[in-house]
């Protein structure tokens, strides 16, 4: 075969991957997940999480829960669940499905760690539980709080109508909402509102919340209500502490803090990215699995798994992340708590090492590459989504979405990986 034939051979297979990559990306985005039905069965699969294994602890009596009168079983359940203190925010939207207890003079405050999230409103009896589960993606619970005991449950249908909708990206999930509140806390749903990331303008973040810490010249909008159809940010921001807006002695302190609030928001939506690409894996096999006769190639597969697999690793990586402007500063506590549970490598490096001066982290790939839900996905996905990382950080990949990460990051990275991350060169696909 003459150069010419075989050049052309080549742009014509090219040209049949493209479009089959597009069929594929048109597929992916159309998926619509009916979480009720094979092979999800979200009602019916058994739980396997943090906190269904903590209510398996105190049925057997294995663990006791403290109760204390001005907080019910906050402390004690936040020590049960590995939930740091410091990992409070505030929230005085009225977003939640206890919207009577909750006001500007009554915030529901949120603690939470790698894959767990706690809500906790002053005067309500019930706290809200979610956490991040292998096979169901998000899990919700209710804690009904007497003195004698406190009733640990698991809750479906209330918490789905919210939490499984395009804001959590269609999958059982969790979300940072920024909306523009009235004096009361009240939303009209008419007014524009954000899901809020890492990749969010900072003037878009924390309508509804009170924010706490330092951010410079930048502008969001916490701490502000509307007056007279306009949201008033006049000195809402670089707050030192909350005291003027209500009475704090009741929380476990008095700050939502402003690093809490940015890890939150990318925990969030990365872990609903995980969730999205496990199902669309687990839907698509099963579609392959009820077809009368499978005429799929490997390529298509291939194709399939790539496609999926890449908004993920987009999110882990930190792409289109918005460039901080200043530098943020939160409570030292809350940074220091964070950036101590590592893993570190020998030179003393962590994923979690904060930057905050132009971007959240030192090194940009998500600290939950370590987390139960990333090791939980499928095997291929998995494989898949590492050898994609590996791509970007060993410098095969160099395209324009992977701009912001230079070689001497990549460098660093994938050195920190190969630390601490057991394995994660044997999971590539």
């Amino acid at each position: 075969m003459n150069p010419t034939c075989r050049l052309s051979l080549a742009s014509a297979l090219a040209t049949l991957l493209g479009l089959l990559a597009s069929n594929v990306a048109s597929a992916q985005l159309n998926l619509r997940f009916e979480v009720e039905k094979p092979p999800f069965e979200y009602s019916e699969t058994e739980p396997n999480n943090r906190v269904s294994r903590l209510i398996a602890k105190l049925k057997s009596k294995e663990l006791k829960l403290e109760y204390t009168r001005e907080r019910g079983y906050l402390a004690s359940l936040l020590d049960a669940l590995e939930i740091p203190q410091s990992s409070q925010t505030l929230v005085f939207s009225k977003t939640s499905m206890q919207v009577r207890h909750i006001s500007p003079r009554n915030p529901r405050a949120i603690y939470f760690n790698d894959d767990t999230y706690l809500g906790w409103i002053r005067g309500s009896s019930l706290m809200e539980i979610s956490t991040v589960d292998p096979k169901l993606g998000a899990a919700f619970y209710t804690v009904d709080m007497m003195p004698w005991r406190a009733k640990i449950e698991q809750a479906t249908y209330d918490c789905l109508a919210c939490h499984l909708t395009s804001m959590t990206q269609g999958v059982p999930g969790h979300t940072v909402r920024s909306v523009l509140p009235s004096f009361d806390g009240s939303v009209a749903s008419q007014l524009e509102s954000f899901i809020t990331n890492h990749r969010s303008p900072f003037s878009q973040r924390w309508g509804g919340w009170y924010v706490t810490g330092h951010h410079g010249e930048m502008t969001h909008l916490g701490n502000s209500f509307l007056r007279g159809g306009q949201l008033d940010t006049d000195n809402n921001g670089n707050r030192t502490h909350l005291r003027d807006k209500f009475d704090t002695h009741d929380y476990l302190l008095p700050y939502s803090d402003i690093v809490a609030l940015v890890v939150l928001e990318h925990q969030s939506q990365t872990h609903n990215a995980m969730t999205r690409a496990d199902f669309s894996v687990r839907q698509l096999r099963h579609e392959r699995s009820q077809a009368e006769a499978t005429e799929e190639s490997e390529d298509e597969w291939r194709a399939q798994l790539h496609l999926i697999a890449k908004p993920l690793v987009e999110a882990m990586l930190f792409c289109d992340e918005t460039e901080l402007t200043s530098e943020v500063k939160g409570s030292i506590e809350f940074a220091h708590e964070f950036e101590s549970r590592g893993p570190h490598d020998e030179q003393g490096r962590s994923l979690r090492q904060f930057d905050l001066k132009t971007r959240m982290f030192k090194y940009p790939l998500s600290y939950l590459i370590y987390s139960d839900a990333f090791d939980s996905l499928s095997e291929e996905l998995r494989g898949e989504v590492i050898r994609q990382l590996r791509d970007v950080l060993e410098e095969r990949d160099t395209s324009e979405t992977y701009a912001h990460l230079t070689t001497d990051m990549r460098r660093d990275i994938l050195e920190i990986l190969r630390a601490t991350k057991p394995g994660f060169e044997r999971d590539a696909s």
